[in-house]
């Protein structure tokens, strides 16, 4: 793959007051300086809608560093963030903004030799997505030829497949495909770059990943949390645009899609859209059959009482919106043709973990498998909290029997970093400056999922499908299991 070298840049940060910035960009800009990655020539701007003076501004970053970075905050590199740190304050839709804005720019283009280039960032609430872009198309602080403009849009793309495709038109009519970056944290977790390693640098399993070996694959990422303080925003989303539409498709995707011609950015991507291509199609009989939807109820998390869904601030209290999604998958090539693939998300489940379990078929019922139940071989990948791999065999129990037990092979990746492995939006960031856009989603990406999400969608309005309520601190509605119960199959927690 080619290596790329981070560009100089001013990166512009709208919402630069709000907490996705307080708590993820400016500790993983801090981790950057602090790891000598970022470049010499490279200022940043954080416009916000709040009074508050540039050294007002300062101190509460310099708070936020030191309350989330991963690294103990240094003076000496703070200071060198610190200086080359702005604060700009005006409305996103305020057209005197924009034009002070613009020629602040171009002064620090000058005094910290950034060569025009720009990076903006929106970590703003959706509906500011297309108003920021029209703005900077409107005061020529878009594309520009020879100046690098690029433009960073945060989760949701999107409310449904119309709202995605008529967002996508407005942003790449002003910045282009190949200049927006539509950003998914999932994507820069250090596990979910090391699944392509391990199918296609490791032929133990690159030889065996196909439905002549492999049963079933099971993609869980279950949360203990509840929707917290966001009630109103979940109320128009739930579980199955929330996850499934995104993080859940994208580590599907990258777990099943055929070897790419090499591993260039759209080599990548484009295995990632035959793979979303080739999910089976969305029908009556599919959505009755294979997707449970599930709420919350009140219950136990440890010692503590928690309320339902229902009772959560912003949150109606007949609400059918959905906080668990589980469903069964084909798809539709020769790799696995008669695998089925298992989805789970869930709030206010019993653990918090992102995994990919592969299982691995039964050897015929010969030899050993006469006197002993032997459990399968499987690998496990896990995403969070711990970062790793595991493999399970069988083998003989020590002793004068023959008794056969499982036993793993476990590598964990965070283990001995003591939890300090890098920040997914330390790598984003970083690719961002470098230009590399292929741990971000591209257009056919969103479209395809979103395609398919609406479709579910479609069919639970029409057929008004049943809600399995579930306590708070379970492993979720008895459905999600009856689902993998009528094929002889469990939900793998090891």
């Amino acid at each position: 793959m080619e290596q790329l070298i981070p560009a100089s840049a001013i990166m512009v940060i709208f919402g630069g007051t709000g907490d996705l910035t307080h708590r993820k960009l400016m500790p993983s800009i801090y981790n950057l300086y602090y790891q000598g990655t970022i470049p010499k020539d490279f200022a940043l701007v954080s416009v916000g809608r709040r009074d508050y003076t540039e050294e007002e501004y300062r101190n509460q970053v310099k708070e936020s560093i030191t309350k989330y970075s991963r690294f103990k905050l240094d003076e000496e590199v703070w200071s060198k963030m610190r200086e080359k740190l702005h604060y700009v304050k005006f409305n996103f839709s305020d057209d005197d903004g924009y034009t002070a804005l613009k020629k602040l720019l171009e002064g620090f283009d000058a005094k910290y030799n950034t060569g025009g280039n720009r990076i903006y960032y929106l970590a703003v609430s959706p509906e500011y997505f297309a108003v920021i872009a029209d703005k900077l198309d409107q005061h020529q602080m878009a594309l520009e030829d020879g100046k690098i403009r690029r433009i960073v849009i945060e989760k949701p793309f999107g409310r449904d497949i119309r709202t995605a495709s008529e967002l996508n038109e407005t942003i790449t009519r002003v910045f282009k495909e190949e200049n927006t970056y539509r950003i998914d944290h999932y994507l820069g977790k250090e596990m979910i770059q090391n699944i392509m390693v391990l199918r296609f640098a490791n032929v133990v399993f690159e030889n065996l990943w196909n439905n002549k070996y492999i049963d079933n694959i099971q993609i869980s990422a279950n949360e203990i949390v509840g929707v917290e303080n966001r009630g109103g925003y979940y109320e128009t989303a739930g579980a199955l645009k929330d996850m499934i539409q995104n993080h859940l498709f994208q580590l599907l995707a990258l777990t099943a899609m055929e070897p790419p011609a090499n591993l260039d950015t759209e080599s990548i991507r484009d295995e990632k859209v035959k793979l979303l291509k080739s999910l089976g199609p969305v029908t009556e009989e599919f959505v009755e059959k294979n997707v449970v939807r599930g709420q919350y109820e009140a219950g136990k998390m440890g010692i503590h009482e928690v309320k339902a869904y229902r009772q959560e601030d912003r949150v109606a209290k007949d609400s059918s919106i959905e906080t668990f999604v589980a469903m069964k998958l084909h798809i539709n090539n020769y790799r696995w043709a008669g695998v089925p693939f298992y989805l789970r998300t869930g709030k206010r489940m019993d653990n918090k973990y992102t995994e990919i379990v592969v299982q691995f078929k039964d050897l015929p019922n010969i030899l050993y498998t006469k006197e002993n139940h032997l459990e399968p071989n499987l690998l496990i990948i896990r995403v969070q909290p711990k970062e790793g791999v595991m493999f399970q065999f069988n083998a003989k129990k020590p002793g004068t029997t023959t008794e056969i037990v499982p036993v793993a092979m476990d590598f964990c990746q965070n283990c001995q970093m003591e939890n300090n492995s890098p920040e997914a939006y330390e790598r984003l960031i970083f690719d961002v400056l470098k230009g590399d856009s292929t741990l971000f989603t591209r257009w056919d990406e969103v479209e395809y999922s979103w395609k398919f999400v609406d479709d579910i969608i479609t069919l639970w309005h029409k057929e008004n499908s049943k809600l399995h309520l579930y306590p708070s601190g379970s492993a979720g509605p008895e459905a999600a299991h009856e689902l993998m119960k009528k094929d002889n199959r469990v939900w793998w927690r090891i």
